[in-house]
């Protein structure tokens, strides 16, 4: 970036004004231009100051958080990361947040917390670079809930679906998974996010898709019909077991800095799969997923890359388009359509 990410800090709180302040003024590429402790202060200092990116927390007195940010993204589109509790009121309120438009959430630290805030500043610096022509296009124009496909017009074969996401994956989970009919594929999805985030979410696409999700426990069983999103934070997932596909929950060291890796998920979807599979990366920052993306490619899985004008950050779409990994690129509308596609069974009733 050729000048530092612009940031305007919002909390109710003095303190966690001063330690996010200080968290992200400790990396140089990153400017703190003002703060406020609540919502009048933060519009005005926005027009004034006009920030890169706003931290807000969810949390504050007369307009809270998420009402504030409605009213960003209605009013004047721009990426803000929200600052929440990591409970699991905190947890609900954070998906909300992340449907409204916020570029992503941190959780705010813990007694004792020995690096606090994690990973901001580069979340910071990651906003400040995102397409802010697409952001606001997504922002403000967000389209009707497509209606799943009746389960009388597909027919589901014998793949499997593998589904990695980061930073804006929230909303693209959405949009993809609701595209797909009760009788889906057994769907596999690792998207990076706190614990005490990843069951508040499956419940919520529960909510909104026509399909069974499920946070995915050790030994279920792949079924037609259901998702399971991996646990944040704890274990990776995988899937094994050749005769009857399931869910394994492995105790292992971060893998590309997180724990669940989807490059842990797509190494074992293509190692049992192979080309009985469909690999989907996603939008997220870093690289995560991109190897085993190429792994699911080379054994033969059918392999769809989100396109960067429709990603919150062109990532680890990029890199894996880059390392050949990506069959096709398409846009986020396009590919619920295009899962269904690869994975209906042929007319003559077989893959």
């Amino acid at each position: 970036m050729s000048s530092p990410a612009r940031v305007l800090v919002v909390d109710d709180s003095p303190t966690m004004r001063g330690l996010i302040s200080a968290v992200l003024k400790a990396d140089p590429d990153v400017q703190v231009v003002g703060q406020a402790g609540n919502a009048m202060e933060a519009r005005a200092a926005i027009k004034e100051l006009n920030p890169d990116v706003v931290t807000l927390d969810i949390e504050m007195p007369e307009m809270n958080g998420l009402e504030f940010l409605e009213k960003i993204m209605r009013l004047r589109p721009m990426p803000v990361i929200m600052v929440s509790t990591l409970t699991h009121r905190g947890a609900g309120a954070s998906l909300a947040a992340l449907e409204i438009g916020a570029f992503d959430c941190v959780g705010k630290p813990a007694p004792g917390d020995s690096r606090p805030f994690g990973d901001l500043a580069e979340k910071v610096k990651a906003a400040a670079r995102s397409q802010h022509q697409t952001y606001r296009a997504m922002a403000t124009e967000r389209p009707a809930a497509p209606q799943p496909m009746a389960v009388s017009d597909y027919r589901v074969g014998r793949k499997i679906v593998a589904i990695g996401s980061s930073t804006g994956g929230v909303e693209a989970l959405i949009s993809v998974l609701q595209k797909f009919p009760a009788n889906c594929p057994p769907t596999v999805i690792t998207q990076h996010m706190p614990s005490t985030f990843t069951k508040s979410f499956a419940e919520r696409l529960n909510r909104l898709c026509a399909p069974v999700v499920e946070e995915a426990t050790d030994g279920a069983r792949l079924q037609t019909g259901k998702i399971y999103l991996a646990p944040g934070g704890e274990r990776h997932l995988q899937v094994v077991n050749h005769s009857a596909p399931s869910c394994r929950l492995l105790d292992r060291e971060p893998v590309n800095g997180h724990r669940p890796s989807v490059d842990v998920l797509f190494d074992s979807v293509a190692e049992l799969a192979g080309r009985n599979a469909v690999g989907v990366i996603l939008t997220g920052m870093g690289r995560d997923g991109a190897a085993g993306l190429l792994k699911m490619r080379h054994a033969g899985a059918r392999t769809i890359g989100q396109n960067e004008k429709t990603c919150v950050v062109y990532g680890m779409p990029r890199v894996a388009h880059e390392l050949g990994a990506v069959e096709t690129q398409l846009s986020l509308n396009a590919i619920g359509e295009e899962i269904l596609k690869l994975t209906a069974a042929r007319k003559e009733g077989s893959d």
